[in-house]
């Protein structure tokens, strides 16, 4: 489990995928430190698992499923990636709960100065966009942030300075594409409400007894 709190922009030194996936070598010194072979890590969002852990580097196998279905699939030599530990028992919980399961993949729409910041939107697939809500958590390229200006087929989010410079996003341009993962919570709410039958209306909350 992650929080969504970048703790280091690496580096891919090498990757090579196919049909059945491919190894990905990760530059990050800072990483790596704290990183054992077998333990997990979150890279632009995905949980991937350590195979091997060097000398500032560490090497994680990329199925080809992950490839297919995220940013992965398309990296290559001299990206810049974000990265993250998994959250230890006990922690304070710095932005929201982040599984790592990546549930597609959205495309920036702009990234432009905000006050005294930026201002990010991001279009994302039906599928997605029905679990984000204004002023909800959300993921995008493992980071966590917070929906705003929520559209049938996009959403916004403001950065800070401090999220821009120490993260991947300062490298974003329109076009680009970007993991997203939206608050899983909502997800096991609806998976509830509709195994419970007739749908998450007002009413169907009121016979829980969600309501006043």
């Amino acid at each position: 489990m992650f929080t969504g709190i970048i703790t280091e922009v690496g580096e891919v030194a090498r990757f090579a995928v196919g049909a059945g996936g491919g190894r990905m070598n990760v530059k990050a010194p800072k990483t790596v430190a704290a990183l054992e072979v077998g333990g997990s890590v979150a890279l632009e969002g995905v949980c991937l698992t350590a195979v091997a852990v060097g000398e500032g580097y560490f090497e994680a196998d990329i199925s080809g499923e992950t490839a297919a279905v995220t940013t992965l699939g398309g990296a290559r030599s001299g990206d810049a990636v974000n990265l993250e530990l998994p959250a230890a028992m006990g922690a304070p919980l710095g932005g929201h709960l982040v599984q790592g399961h990546v549930d597609g993949v959205g495309t920036v729409r702009g990234l432009a100065p905000y006050g005294d910041g930026y201002k990010l939107r991001v279009a994302v697939p039906p599928g997605i966009s029905r679990y984000v809500v204004e002023k909800g958590s959300v993921a995008v390229a493992g980071i966590s942030l917070t929906a705003v200006d929520v559209a049938d087929d996009a959403f916004g989010a403001a950065i800070i300075p401090h999220t821009y410079e120490r993260t991947t996003l300062k490298y974003r341009r329109p076009g680009d594409k970007v993991n997203v993962e939206v608050d899983f919570i909502a997800k096991y709410v609806e998976r509830f409400i509709s195994r419970r039958g007739g749908g998450l209306t007002p009413e169907r909350l009121a016979e829980l007894g969600y309501g006043g």
